[in-house]
């Protein structure tokens, strides 16, 4: 029995990416911090949690549409920042930000992003988000900031789960780095994964395409750990479009980001890449709904594997969620038609959880659809 080549779920997209990268990228992209058991309750908890079903309700007629920052994205997720993502395979940035632009979605433009962030925003047809590390003194930061200004960016999201970079073993066993760089032992890698490499070469080596030349360089190991609550008043005086806080997993944290004007909180453990012993971010974005009330802003991302997962996001407390990891794993197999083929898995697994529950819209999902002997509390 032959095993199929077609993407029908998130662990397809990821099986048959195994195969065709090369052992360095897939690592980059799969791999979490230590032990990788932060990673992997991430995805326990969110498999453990059981919804409510619910029948005699008339689902016919479903919308996936949800209001995100005043305007209705037609799917209920969006896209997450993602680095380096033409190591996934050529033109990845390009295939997420036509997307966004079909889907009217929010798109994550990475700080180190394969392609200047002007032109992914004009792909994305203004359906994109520039997210923005801090870095070194703050002063490239500033940079970064005042180009995305210019380029037409409404939104910022500021990531400050990264005070210094996670250790990641099988990062650091592959040798990866970046910029990108080609010694022996990725020279043999790449070798046996002849698909991948022609393909990669033909189109030129993957780079930090908001960087160098006449903007400033990027060490991806230089410290953000100089970053305080004094930066962030700074940062929310001079960008007055949307301002969002990525990375929270603190109850306090959340509450005092509400005060100061923030327009929005994503909770997120960096999809377990940071913090190996960080509690599951599925349970804080519980706990960080109830204490900042109905309302406010809540997005969401970590362990999101599939339509049920995001059902239960919103279940759980989010305004809007976002998926990494799976994307680049189905163009990695497919380009662009993967890409499609997954987002239509998901859209479809999203609506067929909805008709379960007997609900028609994302916005009537509330937490008695979670079963609260199965919502596993306090673990």
């Amino acid at each position: 029995m032959f095993a199929s080549n077609e993407i029908h779920s998130s662990s397809d997209a990821r099986r048959l990416a195994r195969k065709r990268l090369p052992w360095m990228v897939f690592d980059y992209i799969d791999g979490a911090a230590g032990e990788e058991y932060g990673e992997a309750l991430n995805r326990q908890v969110l498999r453990d949690l059981r919804l409510q079903p619910r029948i005699l309700n008339n689902v016919e007629k479903r919308d996936l549409s949800v209001p995100v920052f005043g305007h209705d994205a037609k799917r209920p997720f969006g896209i997450s920042p993602m680095g380096m993502c033409n190591l996934s395979t050529p033109g990845a940035d390009l295939m997420l930000a036509r997307l966004a632009a079909t889907h009217h979605v929010p798109f994550g433009v990475s700080t180190v992003a394969s392609t200047p962030m002007e032109q992914m925003i004009e792909v994305a047809e203004g359906h994109a988000w520039f997210q923005l590390y801090f870095s070194g003194d703050g002063s490239g930061t500033q940079t970064l900031v005042d180009r995305a200004r210019a380029a037409g960016f409404k939104t910022l999201v500021l990531t400050l789960d990264v005070p210094e970079v996670g250790r990641r073993p099988r990062e650091l066993r592959r040798g990866f780095k970046m910029p990108f760089r080609l010694g022996p032992q990725q020279f043999v890698d790449f070798a046996l994964h002849p698909t991948w490499s022609l393909s990669t070469l033909l189109k030129g080596r993957p780079e930090l395409a908001n960087f160098g030349g006449e903007h400033a360089t990027f060490d991806r190991t230089e410290s953000r750990a100089r970053a305080d609550w004094g930066y962030l008043a700074k940062l929310r005086d001079q960008w007055k479009g949307n301002l969002v806080v990525k990375g929270v997993l603190n109850v306090e944290d959340a509450v005092q980001l509400k005060k100061i004007g923030i327009n929005a909180v994503q909770v997120s453990s960096h999809g377990g890449r940071q913090l190996d012993s960080a509690p599951p971010a599925i349970l804080a974005l519980r706990k960080i709904r109830e204490a900042v009330g109905e309302g406010f802003p809540l997005f969401y991302d970590s362990g999101l594997r599939s339509g049920e997962d995001v059902v239960k996001a919103y279940a759980m407390g989010a305004d809007f969620v976002f998926f990494g990891r799976p994307l680049l794993f189905a163009m990695a197999t497919r380009r662009e038609k993967g890409l499609n083929q997954l987002w239509d898995v998901l859209s479809q697994e999203t609506s067929l959880t909805l008709a379960q529950l007997g609900l028609t819209t994302m916005p009537s999902l509330e937490p008695n659809q979670l079963p609260r002997e199965h919502c596993l509390a306090d673990t």
